[in-house]
């Protein structure tokens, strides 16, 4: 069977720390799985070799990368979330936002509200409400 999962590559220690914020913003969110590095490495004692967790349901796999990139996140990749009420963007907008950049702030842009951050680790975040 193929599967697909987002994967999110932190660079500064900083996978566990964003998982538990994620899943704190979503009912019913948890950490599936989570693997640290030992003493003997190769990366930092207690950083993330590899975890697995759910935002919003949807399961999403991350690391804490050892190796700097010359990379790192980048808007041209996002994870879109839909709600169901305008309350709830407003709260994820503020929750995600907090620390990061607003990208487009929460409006009505002709196909309803709608917003895109990113958030303080520079995941990029498309915000909608159904209503």
């Amino acid at each position: 069977m193929t599967d697909l999962v987002p994967f999110l590559m932190f660079q500064k220690r900083d996978a566990a720390e964003a998982m538990a914020f994620y899943t704190s913003l979503f009912p019913g969110d948890s950490v599936l799985s989570e693997e640290r590095y030992g003493a003997d490495g190769p990366g930092p004692e207690g950083t993330i070799v590899m975890a697995e967790f759910t935002v919003a349901g949807q399961r999403v796999r991350c690391s804490d990368s050892f190796v700097q990139h010359a990379f790192d996140f980048t808007p041209s990749t996002s994870l879109f979330v839909t709600v169901e009420s305008t309350d709830e963007l407003k709260r994820l907008y503020e929750a995600l936002g907090e620390g990061g950049g607003t990208l487009m702030p929460l409006d009505d842009y002709g196909f309803g509200p709608f917003a895109w951050v990113n958030d303080r680790w520079g995941v990029s975040w498309q915000l909608s409400a159904k209503g």
